[in-house]
């Protein structure tokens, strides 16, 4: 059984999960932390003033955070956001598992809807391809568990109060195989990424192997 972490991890880097996996504590970071938790926040943190949100890991000024909120509100989804089906569920799904921070009920007859929190930042529009992956692997988790499909994942960027959408396409279901196939495969140091997300990999002083892709392994 792999954690969510771990399958998306492989879908940035399957060598950077290789060193991850190596490290003794792979809890996540306090900053981190405290970020996520400020989707448990919404309600309070909309109407707080700059003073207030200035002493928060808020990645926008005061006023643009306030904004996004005010923005937030207005999603269909919103009141299951700020008061979901579930918070912090344990899934156990047929290939992974893992905390999942909220599951939305779904409207009368509609599927729940899980969601991924990230601490970072969103990409233009949509979501980036990690995170993608991990949303995949979360809603085929609790279509597991609730022996009914689930064809849509929720991400939230708390530390800049946005939410994305994904639904579960054929295009992002071949990108969770591949993630998930990679993380199986992973015995010994992967290949290196040939691209330039070395630069900002916490293990880039440890990875000192020729450059090749890693498309041989993803197949």
């Amino acid at each position: 059984m792999i954690p969510f972490s771990d399958v998306a991890r492989a879908a940035y880097c399957p060598r950077q999960l290789y060193y991850d996996r190596r490290e003794d504590d792979r809890s996540i970071p306090d900053a981190a932390q405290a970020r996520i938790d400020l989707a448990f926040r919404y309600p309070a943190l909309a109407d707080a003033p700059d003073r207030t949100l200035r002493r928060l890991p808020i990645r926008r000024s005061p006023a643009a955070y306030r904004r996004n909120l005010a923005r937030l509100r207005e999603r269909d989804d919103y009141d299951g956001l700020v008061d979901p089906e579930r918070e912090r569920a344990f899934l156990s799904g047929k290939d992974c598992h893992g905390i999942v921070y909220k599951i939305l009920a779904g409207e009368e007859t509609e599927p729940p809807v899980p969601t991924v929190v990230s601490p970072g930042e969103p990409p233009d529009c949509g979501v980036w391809e990690s995170q993608s992956v991990r949303a995949v692997a979360v809603a085929k988790a609790l279509a597991w568990e609730r022996e009914r499909e689930v064809p849509r994942a929720v991400v939230e960027y708390p530390s800049v109060g946005a939410v994305r959408t994904i639904r579960l396409t054929t295009r992002r279901k071949a990108a969770y195989r591949r993630a998930l196939r990679a993380t199986r495969a992973i015995d010994g140091p992967p290949s290196r990424v040939d691209d330039d997300r070395c630069g900002s990999c916490e293990y880039r002083d440890r990875c000192g192997t020729a450059r090749r892709s890693i498309r041989s392994l993803l197949g």
